[in-house]
């Protein structure tokens, strides 16, 4: 058995459904290793896959409800599988049942343990490897998740987790109670309910307390009435950021004056608004960086389209901002 070029899978069809009926996302199956890699890598972006039996009995399954929102998967295989995999536009948890499964191999490596919840990395190729498994697995749609820490955080965009800090066992704890009760709202509501719909954000919430968003939180009555302009000057930045911009375009945003809106950024955040438009860019740039090709992409273009001239300074705010330059983020 060799390495085989990966296809895209034909699930099932999804089709809507009524109230106490969960919507089959995906469901197959098999008894050879071609049917293994061509069902289950298209999911997965998947390239260069290799499968092998253990003995005489390999097999697998792959099994998934939800919408594409949020989707609670299980996938089951008697055999070895290995490959790249890269989930676009998603946040993908996932935890052992039993078997050996390394994430990450050869980078930010992770050796799964059975019970504890692994978090993809997220928006980037990385390698796998496991071995006759019972994984459940959690997709949300990056929107949900974006929104749910809009709740509490300063977003920008950009989606940067601490994914190799083990979760404590109370958070863990809370992310599978909000896994059960959004699989009990599915098959008991549908998909189209009201309940199926806050227990989608109750796992995102649940999401954020075990693999913390690093995005700086919002201050204390920040959501209240009288600092409604604030958020409004902070909304704007964020959707303006691939703009020119200047202060007096941020106060003009949010109704206040230059001064204004000067004291208040200072007042909340500790720094101007100038200084805050500069450190969305640097997530912007961070993101595209964790994303595209490193063979056609260059740090210097990214960085000049961010409005970042003067590449020293650019790499020097990067590195003290996250930990590491720019070149590196590309690689990865």
């Amino acid at each position: 058995m060799t390495d085989t070029e990966t296809s895209t899978p034909t699930p099932s069809t999804p089709t809507p459904s009524t109230s106490g009926a969960a919507r089959s996302l995906v469901a197959v199956g098999g008894r050879d290793t071609d049917s293994a890699i061509a069902s289950l890598a298209g999911m997965y972006a998947g390239k260069a896959w290799y499968s092998r039996a253990l003995d005489q009995d390999y097999w697998f399954k792959y099994v998934g409800v939800g919408d594409e929102h949020l989707s609670i998967r299980r996938s089951q295989m008697h055999g070895y599988l290995r490959g790249d995999v890269a989930t676009e536009g998603e946040v993908v948890v996932q935890w052992l049942e039993r078997g050996e499964a390394r994430v990450d191999v050869g980078g930010d490596e992770v050796r799964m343990r059975p019970g504890v919840p692994t978090l993809f990395p997220v928006e980037r190729r990385f390698e796998m490897e496991y071995q006759d498994w019972d994984q459940r697995l959690v997709h949300l749609r990056r929107d949900l998740v974006l929104d749910v820490a809009a709740e509490r955080h300063l977003v920008d965009g950009s989606m940067t987790f601490d994914r190799l800090t083990e979760p404590g066992a109370e958070a863990v704890a809370q992310w599978r109670t909000s896994v059960a009760g959004a699989l009990r709202a599915l098959r008991e509501h549908g998909d189209g309910s009201l309940a199926w719909h806050e227990a989608q954000r109750d796992v995102a919430r649940a999401l954020l307390r075990m693999y913390p968003l690093q995005a700086e939180r919002f201050p204390a009555g920040y959501s209240t009435r009288s600092d409604g302009r604030l958020r409004a000057a902070v909304e704007y930045v964020q959707a303006h950021a691939h703009e020119p911009l200047t202060v007096s375009d941020v106060a003009q945003a949010a109704g206040l004056s230059v001064r204004g809106i000067q004291e208040s950024f200072q007042r909340a955040f500790e720094r101007s608004p100038m200084t805050y438009l500069r450190e969305v860019r640097l997530g912007r740039v961070r993101e595209e960086l964790r994303t595209l090709d490193p063979s056609t992409t260059s740090v210097a273009d990214v960085a000049r389209r961010w409005g970042f001239a003067h590449l020293g300074r650019f790499a020097a705010a990067y590195a003290a901002r996250f930990g590491e330059y720019p070149r590196e983020t590309l690689r990865r």
